[in-house]
């Protein structure tokens, strides 16, 4: 089954990173470790397409299924491949069907969300990885000014400062910034109010989260991302602006600037429509499986 049709937002960002397991006994770094290097050793693997046909299927208790021909897509932990709703698994199908002759692991952004959320191979709980959100925090990328030049020093400030205005009314709360190498201190009323948001994220929606988190390196950028504040496009941009600022100083090497910039969307688009979808239970008309 050809599903060309659907998930264009997905398709218009196509790369991304391949899940990942580890060998018995052998110590497992903290996850955030892993979507931060976002880069493992089967990320570089590619193997010979070994399937023809994509669908997606409803199982037990309504959970949806990704078959490839007649196989069952399993995780790396071995579990049968499951989600909530349809519209994450038409998502997930399209990352499978768009791959050509060779199947490049490395495209598949949802696919290793997801196995991520299933397998939860660091077994963290939700408390734990609300905590590891929250660190970002204490060093956002938009909390950190810095005191020259006099041109980054008002790109900063025309920058974000609207971001951090929009912040903290958006949830009545205190951040700030500092030219410090410390930071900005965040007050215990900032972070329980963020915590307690957090906290309304299931655990696959957490998953995806931090993801954006990870990539952005800022938790503001990415709430702003979530709540539809920012587009991807805007959110990258902004947490690569002091690099930004040296590219039109210095210039760039073409190729090596724009494939960075596209990757970065990749991820931060893929891991919010991750937080989007699996804070959803939607039906989709069966028509749009329809070549």
């Amino acid at each position: 089954m050809m599903l060309r049709n659907i998930c264009r937002y997905h398709r218009q960002f196509g790369q991304g990173i391949w899940p990942f397991s580890f060998p018995q006994g052998q110590h497992v770094p903290s996850l955030s470790t892993h979507l931060q290097k976002a880069r493992y050793t089967s990320a570089t693997t590619e193997r010979k397409k070994f399937y023809e046909n994509v669908s997606i299927s409803q199982g037990e208790g309504g959970l949806y299924e990704i078959n490839l021909d007649k196989r069952k897509l399993k995780t790396p932990g071995g579990k049968l491949f499951t989600v909530s709703n349809e519209a994450l698994a038409i998502a997930v199908a399209t990352e499978w069907d768009v791959q050509k002759d060779t199947l490049k692991f490395y495209t598949m952004h949802l696919t290793t969300l997801c196995n991520t959320a299933l397998d939860n191979p660091t077994q963290r709980t939700k408390d734990q990885m609300i905590s590891a959100a929250l660190k970002f925090l204490e060093t956002d990328t938009i909390c950190y000014r810095v005191e020259e030049p006099p041109g980054l020093v008002e790109l900063q400030r025309n920058e974000w400062d609207p971001v951090m205005n929009w912040i903290e009314q958006r949830y009545n709360v205190v951040i700030g910034s500092s030219t410090s190498i410390m930071g900005p201190q965040i007050p215990e009323e900032t972070k329980e109010t963020f915590r307690q948001h957090l906290n309304s994220y299931n655990f696959w929606s957490l998953t995806g989260l931090e993801y954006v988190i990870t990539q952005l390196k800022s938790l503001v950028l990415s709430f702003g991302l979530i709540d539809r504040h920012l587009s991807v496009e805007q959110a990258v941009l902004l947490s690569r602006l002091e690099e930004e600022y040296q590219i039109q100083q210095w210039g760039n090497v073409e190729w090596v600037h724009d494939y960075d910039m596209y990757e970065l969307r990749a991820r931060t688009a893929a891991g919010a429509m991750f937080v989007h979808l699996s804070s959803e239970r939607t039906a989709v008309k069966r028509k749009i499986l329809q070549d």
